[in-house]
């Protein structure tokens, strides 16, 4: 995306978050550079914003739920926090807001689709909640991630509930036994590959791949679960 087109969209991005004025651009277009482009221009990557964004994400997310369930106890809290903040929800969030078009990637990466990585548009929308607190202050971060990412969540009581998490929930109460996920890497740096596979007390109840980690546990998780509960 040429420059000029690229701040028009960062700027509406911004309005979203109600940032009248944007002023300086640089922090926020950091927050789109991805260590693929980062190492093929010589520039910085949005690493260490996405390590801030996580726990500015997770300060807000918090909060939200703090005041939004005053009745729930805390592991409840805990599980609905996990569940907002995992990469497919963020992943979610930043394409309907067309993170894919705004994203820095190097060329292999690119060419290797990743602007749809679950992975790269998720640590894409933790940086660009780092840049906007760094840039313009806690409360726009606060307002950019309830209005564009937590109010747009199902908050069902089982709607947030990843397989991962209802599986091991599953396991604990009926099983008395926790899940063990066993991962195999391969593919290539550029188009990388996960299997992974669940055992609950010894035995293998479902197997899945993806191209992440958490992805293809997910995947195992998923599969488990219909093999436990085919309804």
């Amino acid at each position: 995306m040429a420059g000029e087109n690229r701040r028009r969209r960062l700027r509406a991005l911004l309005a979203r978050a109600g940032v009248r004025v944007a002023g300086d651009l640089t922090l926020i277009e950091q927050a789109f550079v991805h260590e693929s482009s980062a190492k093929e221009s010589g520039s910085a990557s949005n690493e260490r914003m996405e390590f801030l964004g996580d726990s500015v994400l997770g300060f807000i997310t918090a909060g939200w739920l703090f005041e939004r369930f005053p009745d729930e106890p805390e592991g409840r809290l805990t599980v609905r926090k996990a569940a907002i903040v995992n990469d497919a929800q963020l992943a979610q969030s930043a394409r309907r807001l067309e993170f894919a078009e705004l994203v820095h990637l190097g060329v292999g990466m690119r060419n290797a689709g990743g602007a749809d990585n679950t992975s790269i548009l998720a640590d894409a929308f933790e940086a660009f909640v780092a840049a906007l607190a760094l840039r313009y202050g806690i409360e726009k971060a606060r307002t950019f991630v309830i209005r564009e990412h937590i109010e747009q969540l199902d908050h069902a009581p089982d709607a947030l509930l990843d397989s991962k998490t209802r599986l091991q929930h599953f396991a604990q109460e009926h099983l008395s036994a926790t899940p063990v996920y066993r991962d195999r890497s391969y593919g290539t740096p550029q188009t990388p590959r996960f299997s992974s596979s669940v055992q609950v007390n010894g035995k293998t109840l479902g197997t899945g791949s993806g191209p992440s980690k958490k992805a293809a546990q997910q995947a195992a998780a998923q599969a488990a679960l219909a093999s436990l509960l085919p309804d």
